[in-house]
């Protein structure tokens, strides 16, 4: 939204626009001056107090009270002279009209009272009583303009607030809307590192199982271990392909049709997982005691389960025992992966975002999620996740 100003003083060509109504209100003086109460004509000296007059008209909008206070110091001195009391009454009314629609309402009637008051004081010292009625018949029309100056300057208020509220809420909405795309850029780095990073280390475990039973002894070649190689390979291709598509899918369309239709694997892909992890070479032992969980749960689950395992097979040395458990308790799904490697587990490579990942997705359910070696040797990833939130927002 395009900021609008609300700053007088900063309007655009306010000056020139000022300076053309000083003008126009001096071609009005004059022209009463000359046509209305011929008996007070005003002389050389009052023509040049009238004209003057209208001079600080040109700085009204920046100094309101200044441009006020020279205009009473010439007109006081012109009407004292018993000149045309009419002719400055156009601009004094706009100077007073500014300064009300410029500052408070209590400072606008002090300002008004003390200009009238010195206008009627010195028509009473230095002119007759009628003049000094006729003064105060004119500036009746003071009153008008200052309850209309006060009840623009409140409408000005008004409009500003509406403004500021507006340029608010679409500040508020814009940084939601880049905190949300912050949000899904890391989603979605984290699904492309999970998929990627388990796949990829499968291909190449199983790619060296190839090799070695290629190099190991060429004239005798176990074609069975071979071709199964190649098969587990391309298994793990379409398992990614298929993963990638669905991610893909889920970043193409948003919404609640996506959300419905649960595109991200749970915990019935938990046994895939384990399936890929013996293939590549892993002991693995499964232990899922939980029936049903909310989709964000189950996929966060089967997402720190998928980057343990690929450490695993990435890290933790040849044919490690794992031990994968999930289980429901205290109204949590407890997840828990154990190994026995000889490198440190998965930290023992060099650093990644694997650990920050999986981390990052039990906060995202409002789970927590510590890792690290074990006691005895290997290492340990374990998380809390919150279920019975979750499956109270599903009834």
């Amino acid at each position: 939204m395009a900021a609008i100003n609300r700053d007088p003083t900063t309007a655009p060509h306010g000056t020139r626009n000022d300076a053309l109504l000083s003008v126009v209100a001096a071609g009005v003086a004059v022209c009463m001056a000359l046509f209305t109460d011929e008996g007070r004509r005003p002389d050389a000296l009052g023509w040049t107090l009238l004209i003057a007059a209208h001079v600080p008209l040109v700085w009204r909008r920046r100094r309101p009270l200044l441009m006020f206070a020279a205009m009473v110091a010439l007109v006081v001195p012109y009407h004292a002279l018993d000149n045309n009391h009419g002719a400055p009454l156009p601009a004094s009314l706009i100077a007073l009209y500014t300064v009300t629609v410029t500052q408070r309402p209590l400072r606008t009637v002090l300002v008004a009272a003390t200009g009238l008051g010195i206008s009627l004081t010195v028509m009473l010292t230095f002119g007759e009583h009628k003049q000094a009625v006729d003064l105060l018949r004119i500036y009746g029309w003071v009153l008008a303009v200052i309850f209309i100056g006060i009840d623009v300057r409140y409408y000005r208020q008004y409009v500003a607030s509406i403004v500021e509220r507006a340029e608010r809420a679409e500040r508020t909405r814009e940084e939601e809307a880049r905190r949300r795309v912050a949000e899904e850029r890391l989603r979605i780095a984290r699904d492309l590192h999970d998929l990627l990073a388990h796949s990829i280390t499968l291909i190449g475990v199983q790619t060296s199982v190839a090799a070695h039973v290629l190099a190991a002894d060429p004239e005798r070649l176990d074609r069975e271990t071979i071709a199964k190689s190649l098969d587990d390979i391309a298994e793990t291709c379409r398992t990614a392909r298929g993963e990638l598509r669905t991610t893909l899918e889920v970043l193409r369309e948003q919404g609640a049709a996506d959300e419905a239709r649960g595109p991200l694997p749970g915990l019935d892909g938990v046994p895939d997982l384990v399936e890929a992890a013996r293939l590549a070479g892993a002991r693995v032992e499964p232990a899922v005691r939980v029936r049903q969980v909310p989709p964000a749960v189950g996929a966060a689950a089967y997402r720190i389960v998928q980057e343990a395992l690929t450490n695993v097979v990435r890290h933790a040395g040849p044919e490690p025992a794992v031990r994968v458990e999930l289980y429901e308790e205290q109204g949590a799904l407890r997840v828990s992966v154990t190994d026995d490697g000889t490198r440190g587990g998965p930290g023992g490579a060099t650093a990644g975002y694997g650990l920050v990942g999986m981390r990052e997705r039990a906060r995202s359910v409002g789970g927590t999620l510590d890792a690290g070696p074990r006691t005895g040797g290997g290492f340990e990833v374990s998380a809390v996740l919150p279920i019975a939130t979750g499956r109270e927002g599903n009834r």
